[in-house]
């Protein structure tokens, strides 16, 4: 079957919750290990089928928010997920109670039963309330975001199109289509704000019932961050601000000097050379149809992989007016599919995200005979090494999408990779101090983002911008809304696939034996324990962010940009 074919049917969580009881009823009745076992294989079954359906309705809905008939389905799953957790829960407890618990260890692995532990502590029968309406408010912002109609030199365009003329070799064109984005962002402030003032609001309420100081508490463990904790992630910002903010603004100087400005202001950010950003050189069919060569020659695995993706026509990947933002990918665990979801706007994002994207679905397929979906994923920082890792394991065959501005993407994507890690450190710390002042006003909140954002990132230059100067750029941040602290993880992630960008150039065949070792894993582990099955150094280790972004920094100054 194709995804299109893939059957929906609208769940009912009374006939569900009665079927779960029983097969939890007979697992905690079972006289022997393989009694006990075969509950087990029963109550996955039941999670992967409603699961599925709770995924082919998101993914049909960010399609087409527009589609009346998934949306109304879509806030029927809003309405019902927290019921659904509740029976997981209750599972969980009798997993960890089990009779034959160190038999089911030795089967299923001991992560499984981390991820119980953890996952207990994040839900209580008197929160169910609360967590409906969490989910009612991420899902508002996502049609906030998804109704963007901005007004551009006589046409209208959703926030995705208007990025190729934010990306315009004219100068005045990136100034004017970036005033037109933010005006759009401007106008429905009170809205973004009115969300995340009742988000914040509901998130530490969670977090107070469940007995937790604050909601930075709760979010660590509800991220699963067993083998780290918050005082180790403020470390790690303090070594990005220490060593990498002097990187990212010298190479801003040098973007400045390329394109002969006196002043580098932030919509030129995403202007990097005079010649113009490389872009690929064809349509998005032909993208794909470039890619299926370059996943063919990169590997067997990949080969079969990107062959099922196109056959099972598990990718959405061109921009459409009623398409929701952004990029993701998932799985529909009942067709053991994963799924890739992106907007093409013709710029270099889209053999990005394709590849990122690629990367989260090659894992997925890798790993797609776990027996429980806890192993599906790992960790959200654990996942992001995949997809960042894949972006660079493909750098030989970029010339088939960027023909003689090969190079000029390769500067590009190592720079921007750099240039990333203090925005990310600055999301993260922004996240810290709004659940640690759950009182702040929206002024207050962006005065906290504005500071946050001139420690990071001294060198940007909001002049002219007043809803940006006062701090209103986190409202495009999807994550803080929809998953909170889920940020950081890209920053630990991209130190870890700078390592497999140097282990490739020498010795591709281990890097890539690393790689498939890694996916294979799935989430059966925490993200150290990941990290150390592929042989990389781990982010919060002394000495390792300055050891691999050195080598990093020694490649692109061995670059002539003044050519680009």
């Amino acid at each position: 079957m194709t995804f299109e074919q893939y059957p929906y049917t609208r769940l009912d969580i009374a006939v569900f919750s009665a079927r779960f009881e029983t097969a939890l009823q007979q697992f905690r009745e079972a006289q022997t290990f393989e009694a006990q076992d075969a509950a087990v294989e029963g109550i996955v079954y039941l999670r992967t089928e409603f699961e599925s359906m709770m995924t082919i309705c998101s993914i049909r809905h960010t399609i087409d928010t527009k589609d009346a008939f998934y949306e109304a389905e879509n806030d029927h799953c809003d309405e019902i997920s927290p019921n659904y957790q509740e029976l997981v829960n209750n599972f969980y407890k009798a997993l960890l109670g089990a009779t034959f618990r160190s038999d089911l260890e030795k089967k299923w692995g001991k992560q499984l039963f981390v991820i119980a532990e953890l996952a207990l502590k994040t839900f209580e029968p008197a929160i169910l309330v609360d967590l409906q309406e969490e989910n009612k408010l991420a899902s508002e912002y996502t049609k906030l975001n998804a109704s963007s109609r901005i007004a551009f030199r006589g046409e209208t365009y959703n926030a995705t199109a208007m990025v190729p003329f934010e990306q315009s070799d004219d100068r005045q064109t990136r100034r004017e289509a970036a005033e037109a984005k933010w005006n759009w962002f401007a106008t429905n402030a009170a809205q973004y704000d009115r969300i995340f003032d009742d988000l914040a609001r509901v998130r530490t309420r969670i977090a107070q019932t469940l007995g937790y100081k604050n909601f930075v508490e709760l979010a660590y463990v509800r991220l699963g961050r067993s083998d780290y904790n918050a005082a180790d992630v403020a470390r790690y910002r303090k070594q990005i601000l220490d060593f990498i903010v002097p990187i990212a603004t010298s190479l801003r100087d040098k973007q400045r000097q390329r394109l002969g400005y006196d002043t580098l202001y932030y919509y030129d950010e995403v202007y990097e050379f005079a010649s113009g950003n490389p872009v690929p050189k064809g349509s998005p069919d032909w993208i794909v149809k470039n890619a299926e060569t370059m996943y063919r020659e990169l590997a067997p695995e990949t080969d079969e992989f990107f062959s099922y993706m196109q056959t099972h026509d598990l990718m959405d990947l061109e921009n459409r007016e009623t398409k929701a933002p952004g990029g993701y990918c998932t799985v529909i665990s009942n067709q053991k599919s994963p799924f890739i979801f992106a907007n093409f706007n013709g710029t270099t994002h889209d053999v990005e995200v394709l590849t990122h994207e690629a990367g989260h679905a090659f894992q997925v397929y890798q790993s797609r005979n776990f027996g429980v979906p806890e192993y599906h994923f790992p960790t959200y920082e654990a996942c992001e090494i995949h997809s960042m890792s894949m972006e660079f394991l493909t750098w030989p065959w970029m010339k088939l999408f960027f023909e003689e501005d090969t190079e000029k993407f390769m500067f590009s994507h190592l720079s921007g990779a750099l240039l990333f890690l203090p925005y990310g450190v600055a999301v993260d710390e922004f996240q810290h101090w709004i659940y640690e002042h759950t009182a702040a006003t929206p002024e207050e909140r962006r005065k906290a983002w504005s500071g946050i954002e001139k420690k990071y990132l001294p060198h940007r230059n909001y002049e002219g911008n007043e809803h940006l100067q006062t701090g209103g750029w986190w409202h495009k941040q999807s994550h803080i809304y929809q998953n909170p602290f889920y940020y950081i993880d890209y920053t630990l992630a991209q130190i870890c696939a700078f390592q497999f960008w140097k282990r490739a150039r020498e010795n591709r065949e281990a890097a890539w034996a690393d790689y498939l070792r890694l996916c294979k894993a799935g989430g059966s582990l925490s993200f150290l324990q990941l990290v150390e099955l592929a042989g990389l150094r781990s982010p919060f280790e002394d000495g390792c962010l300055e050891s691999v972004v050195g080598e990093i920094k020694a490649w692109i100054d061995s670059v002539d940009d003044s050519k680009f």
